[in-house]
Order: structure tokens, then sequence, then C-alpha cells
């Protein structure tokens, strides 16, 4: 089938440089959520897609966000003339075989199984999605004869004191055969308070033609609301991560407030992880069974083997955690962290692009760069990899069962044999002896007869 995702709208009341269909919903544009949702629904009823993109404002911005993704087509609408204008510039990419499906870039969160019914509605019919609206204010109304037939829609300004009266809606999504849609919207007016084309207009063109048109209706409403403002899409955001939320918790997790969870991207869990209050999960996460992750914690395209704790306020960004491990609190592990099973990050400790085997710990004050660093060892406090010359990154060997002494210092490149001891405040670099202590520090020197300079009197 063919879809339309009308994203030309400027959106001036978002007061943003940034068009209205690339602002950020749940970590995505609002655009990529419905391309997404449309996709899925086309696969839900077995039809392949194509998608057809009516870009105006910002179109440059929107086409570079979406360059990767070859499969989408995108047509300027200049001038802007409404939403039946704006599917007019759309027809000469649709195939007339299949029906047209048109959708909103600036209303993100309808569901697949409310397009499917419409489309299951549509294949011959002119199919419109209607809702409920507790305040119908703003929206135009469907118009039914006594019998129930949709006889048309009347935009709310328009609209007499009677029409206005009315609570179904339309949503402006509708789903109707092709070569119709066409003739339809080659007969609309700009006779109307605003002097646009009005995509609306096409239901009254059709029930005059006697087409057949159908309706189907969104049980929920938040599924149709629209973008025009930051305030109502801090609005949408809210409704977006509620709905994240419940499905975490249908999966078995537990959240200490699913009101205080933020998901910008996609996580998946296992049977009773825990989330605790105001953690954000970007990108691609995944927790296995029994992970704990404790409050006010950033974790972004990161997996966590199963029972691995992380402690409050730690930040993990392109991270490998495996099972059983402990990081944290406020432990950062950058991009190319791998830590294996039972390895202990502790407090203000960072890792970036190092290799942490099976139980070794770095429990306090440490800098772990580039580096690899064998099982069951250990890193003392304040222990720093020195791994950048001022030019170039150097890579740090660390054996087996290695002690490093804290307040140590270890001069990449270097290699630590297995077993090695290195005394506290020492300073190595190329190599050190496996099973041997190695102390890199002056000899203290006490000086005698000095004294500590005190205040003159005033």
């Amino acid at each position: 089938m063919n879809i339309v995702i009308l994203a030309a709208g400027q959106g001036k009341r978002m007061r943003s440089t940034l068009p209205k269909v690339l602002q950020p919903l749940a970590g995505r544009p609002l655009l990529a959520h419905v391309i997404a949702t449309a996709r899925a629904a086309a696969q839900a009823c077995g039809r392949p897609a194509r998608i057809v993109v009516v870009i105006g404002h910002g179109g440059d911005a929107v086409r570079a966000a979406f360059a990767a993704d070859t499969e989408l087509q995108f047509v300027l609408q200049h001038p802007q003339h409404g939403t039946g204008h704006a599917v007019m510039q759309a027809l000469p990419l649709l195939d007339p075989q299949v029906p047209t499906l048109v959708l909103y870039g600036d209303v993100p969160l309808v569901r697949v199984p409310t397009l499917a019914a419409l489309v299951g509605a549509g294949s011959q019919a002119l199919a419109i999605l209607t809702v409920r609206a507790a305040d119908p204010a703003g929206y135009g109304r469907i118009l039914r004869d006594a019998g129930g037939q949709v006889l048309g829609i009347v935009e709310e300004r328009d609209a007499d004191a009677a029409q206005r009266a009315i609570d179904e809606v339309n949503t402006g999504i509708l789903m109707a055969p092709t070569p119709a849609l066409g003739r339809w919207l080659a007969g609309l007016t700009c006779d109307n308070a605003q002097g646009e084309y009005y995509l609306t207009d096409v239901v009254a063109a059709a029930h005059a033609e006697g087409h057949p048109i159908a309706s189907s209706t969104a049980h929920d409403p938040d599924e149709t609301l629209g973008v025009n403002s930051k305030a109502q899409l801090a609005h949408l955001e809210r409704i977006a991560q509620r709905r994240q939320a419940d499905d975490l918790l249908a999966a078995g997790a537990t959240l200490a407030d699913p009101a205080r969870i933020d998901v910008r991207g996609t996580l998946q869990v296992g049977s009773d992880v825990f989330i605790d209050v105001g953690c954000v999960f970007e990108g691609r996460v995944s927790l296995a069974d029994g992970v704990h992750i404790g409050p006010h914690c950033v974790l972004r395209d990161s997996s966590l083997g199963a029972a691995t704790v992380v402690h409050a306020f730690s930040h993990l960004d392109g991270a490998t955690v495996g099972a059983g491990a402990i990081v944290g609190p406020y432990a950062r592990l950058r991009p190319g962290a791998r830590l294996d099973d039972e390895v202990h990050i502790g407090n203000f400790v960072e890792v970036k692009a190092s290799h942490l085997e099976q139980g070794t710990k770095a429990n306090h004050l440490a800098y772990v760069g580039d580096a690899h660093v064998g099982p069951r060892s250990n890193i003392g406090a304040g222990t720093i990899f020195a791994n950048y010359d001022g030019a170039n990154k150097h890579r740090s060997e660390v054996g087996t069962n290695v002690h490093v002494g804290s307040n140590s210092v270890l001069v990449a490149p270097v290699q630590v044999g297995d077993g090695a001891t290195i005394g506290a405040g020492s300073t190595v670099s190329g190599i050190v002896p496996a099973g041997k202590l190695t102390v890199a520090r002056p000899k203290a020197v006490t000086i005698e007869g000095w004294r500590r300079a005190a205040k003159k009197n005033a």
C-alpha cells in the first residue's frame, strides 16, 4: 500500500529552529515514530509499503535526518495550501493499483492495531479514523445521517453551533483507493475560512459520488494527539514514557515509580529486573534477569548480564557488563568498556576502552583507559592508567592476579606480568615482572630543623 506522511508544517508555536517533525519524543524525532508505526501496520496487514513524506519548512533538515533510510521518498510542498494540497504533491509517486493511507508526522502515538483496523476497513471504501473527544474544540466534526452514515467533515471555523456540539471528531488519518483519492483531490476548492484545500473535503466528495465511506474509531484519544507547542510535546512525552513503563511492567520488571523513568530508545528486560527512580535509558539497552539499577543512573547503548547491580548515579555508555558484576555508585563506563562476570567497579571509577576479566576489582577513585586487565586483579584507589602521550593513545596489559597499590600510575605502553604486585605510590612503565614486588617511588627524606611558616602578627 501507499503511505503518505504529511510533514511540511513549520510549527511556529514550537519557537524552535528545528522543524516540528524533528522535535524529539522518547529519544527519537516525531516523524521517526510515525514511520516506524506505519511500517509495522503495513507488515501486520501483510502489505508491502511505499512511504512518501511530504516536506516543506525545514525540508532539507528532514531529508538529512532520514538520509540513511533509502526506502523513503520525499516530495516538497511549496507553497503550502493545506492538507489536501499536500497530498496532491505526493500523487505522482503513488502506485495507483494499491490504496493510500494518509498519516501526519506530528501525530506520533497512534498504535499499530488502530491503523490495521483502518486499513482493513479501507480496502475498497474511503475509511476515516475518528475519535470521541471530551473537548472537541479545534477539531473537525464528523457529520452523519440518521442511519449513522458518514456525510462529511466540517472544520470548526466553518461549523455552526449545532455542529460544534458534536463530540466525534476527525483525526485526519484516512485510507482510500488511490485513483478515487486523486479524483477527489482534483475537485477540491479553497472556499473556506483558511483559503486552503482541506483533505477532509474528500469525504463529502466521496459521499456525493455514492462511494462507500467507512469509519474506524481510535479507542484511546491519546493516540490521535498532535503536537503544535512545547507544552503539547511535553504532554505527549509523559504519555509515551508511561506507555513504555507499562510495557516494562508487563515484561516482568519492577519499577520503583513508573512515572519516574525515561526510555529514549529501546530497553529490553529479563525477569525480576528492578529499576529505581530517575533512571534514563538511551539508545539500545539490554538488562538480563535479576539486574538491579539504582536511582538516577544513565545507561546508553549498553548490555548487562544477569544479577548485575548498578548503584546510584552511575553512567554507562557503550558498555558491556557480564553477570554478577557491581558498578558504582558514581561510576562511569565509557564506550568500549567490557566487564566480565563478577567485576567490581566502585565509586568514582572510570573505565574507557578496556577489558576487565572475571573477578577483577577497581573499587575506588581510579581511571582505567585503553587496557586489558586479567582475572582476579585489584586496582588500588587513586590508580591511573596514563594512556595518552599528548598525541596518541597507548595500551596497557595487566596479567592475572595482579595487585596494583593505591595512588599508582601505569604509564602506557606497559606490560604487568601475572601475579605482580606494584607498591603504592609507584609510577611504572615498560615491563613489570611477574610474581614480584615492584616499587617505584623516591625514598622518604626528613629535614631536621625545618620550621613551618607562621603568620606575621597584625
